[in-house]
């Protein structure tokens, strides 16, 4: 049996919803600029570019996870927002440090959060707005009074290292934000949310193995099975198609017309999607929010990364009606609809000198366990 919701079901029917007061960014210190890719891979500066709009990405150091991003991202954002307590934590994740449990637990017992409510949510790229989805569900239901969402990825874990295509777009990274219950009219309350989902598209971006399958038929599996693999030019019509709709159903819920718009700010897949989908919409590219040039695609992290950064440089401000929209594995997609609100101005600082910098006393003293060699980098 098949059920069907309408296309346009009203989301966010309450006067009640999240409101952003806080965000932070991190990506780890190595920087693989397009001159520094192997050789074997045959392209150059130029060819990258001009694929793909970026012109560096990010890799974690050996033995650097997920949850080491996560913890780094989490405190900077907890500290922009004032140290606040919060009763919920939610990753987005397709790269969590172990099949099971989930990351979030054990996040929030290394921020020193205590024995809150912790989960993840695993939408691939658009798991950044399932995750947004997910924290306002739990402050409108009260059910949590302030929930820290995380995003973070150590895709370079997944990459098969004779794969170029993969090779040169993925970067890590995570970002952080801090939500509370607060009112529709506030700034930076969320307005509108769409999501959505498409599993007979499952096979166009996937990592075969290393799940329940590959151990219960095991002999149809093979080594490179671990490696994330995507069908590139299927996607790009997927994802221009799916983000654009999600796009002009969350400014219907929004009441807001394209015009209205101040940023745009799309999953960073690459250069020529975010184009493609801009124009489509339609929004002028002086709107819109982008870091893929310098991180790559950082999968759930590339919203709230690329939109950190942008508050870091004060890019955004209070009063900026914010449009987001993500594509990812599933297939799934997901577009929300804010204004920016009114934040302390977060210095943006490319190297720090760890021993010189002391961790700020927002974060909780948990934070500062972190690995040293972590602490090197605010986006």
């Amino acid at each position: 049996m098949t059920f069907r919701l309408p296309s346009a079901a009203p989301l966010l029917r309450t006067p009640q919803t999240a409101v952003l007061e806080g965000i932070a960014g991190f990506v780890p210190p190595d920087a693989v600029p397009n001159h520094a890719l192997p050789a074997a891979w045959d392209v150059d500066d130029a060819w990258v570019r001009r694929r793909t709009g970026i012109g560096e990405r990010r890799r974690a150091a050996p033995g650097v996870t997920t949850g080491d991003l996560a913890v780094e991202a989490a405190g900077r954002a907890l500290a922009v927002a004032g140290g606040p307590l919060v009763d919920a934590v939610i990753v987005a994740t397709s790269t969590p440090d172990r099949p099971m449990p989930a990351m979030a637990p054990r996040l929030a017992t290394r921020l020193g959060l205590g024995e809150i409510a912790a989960w993840d949510v695993s939408a691939a790229c658009s798991g950044f707005v399932y995750g947004l989805a997910a924290a306002v569900g739990a402050l409108t239901s009260g059910c949590a009074d302030r929930v820290l969402l995380v995003a973070a990825e150590v895709y370079s874990t997944l990459l098969d290292p004779q794969d170029r295509s993969a090779g040169i777009v993925f970067g890590d990274g995570a970002a952080a934000v801090v939500l509370r219950r607060g009112e529709r009219e506030e700034l930076g309350g969320v307005l509108a949310l769409d999501l959505g989902s498409d599993g007979s598209g499952d096979q166009l971006i996937q990592v075969a193995g290393g799940g329940a399958q590959e151990r219960s038929r095991p002999g149809e599996f093979g080594p490179g099975d671990r490696y994330f693999r995507m069908r590139g030019r299927e996607v790009f019509q997927h994802a221009v198609t799916r983000m654009t709709q999600s796009a002009h159903t969350v400014l219907k819920r929004a009441d807001w017309a394209a015009g209205d718009v101040d940023r745009f700010c799309a999953h960073q897949a690459n250069a020529r999607i975010l184009s493609a989908v801009g124009d489509r919409i339609p929004l002028p590219g002086e709107r819109h929010v982008t870091n893929i040039a310098r991180v790559g695609n950082t999968g759930a992290a590339s919203i709230p990364l690329a939109l950190a950064d942008a508050a870091a440089r004060g890019e955004l401000r209070a009063g900026e009606r914010l449009l987001l929209t993500a594509f990812g594995a599933g297939l799934t997609w997901g577009s929300a609809a804010l204004v920016w609100p009114e934040l302390p101005t977060v210095p943006h600082i490319d190297t720090i000198d760890t021993d010189a910098v002391a961790v700020p006393t927002a974060v909780p003293p948990a934070v500062s366990a972190a690995d040293p060699a972590l602490r090197t980098q605010i986006a």
